[in-house]
């Protein structure tokens, strides 16, 4: 069962979420269709943000998912922001892509199935 007013933070998540799809979902994605090592790299990263929103987050079960996730990845890119970077762009960059942006693309990959 959700929180009442969960449903404006809910809007807002999606929002942050479908846009981090557009920089690091579809890209990653991509190359890893091209690129099984990146695909598995993405992999472990989503499973490492499922562990730590489900085992990590006290009373996660009563924050809607998408919430959860975007609330995770707002920290990560408010980092990215600090640091000046920007995701990959091609599939050869996404072989060397660092933790963060592998991170980020996890997130995207728990995402489509909320």
């Amino acid at each position: 069962m959700f929180l009442p007013g969960s449903a404006l933070l809910v809007v807002s998540a999606r929002k942050t979420l479908n846009r981090l799809q557009r920089t690091h979902g579809v890209p990653a994605l991509s190359a890893g269709q091209e690129f099984p090592g990146v695909a598995a790299a993405v992999d472990q990263h989503a499973a490492a943000v499922r562990d730590i929103l489900d085992l990590g987050v006290e009373n996660s079960g009563t924050v809607p998912p998408s919430v959860l996730l975007a609330g995770y990845a707002r920290g990560l890119i408010e980092d990215l922001r600090d640091l000046d970077e920007h995701a990959p762009e091609t599939a050869e960059e996404w072989q060397c892509a660092d933790w963060m942006h592998l991170r980020l693309a996890g997130v995207c990959s728990l995402a489509r199935n909320v």
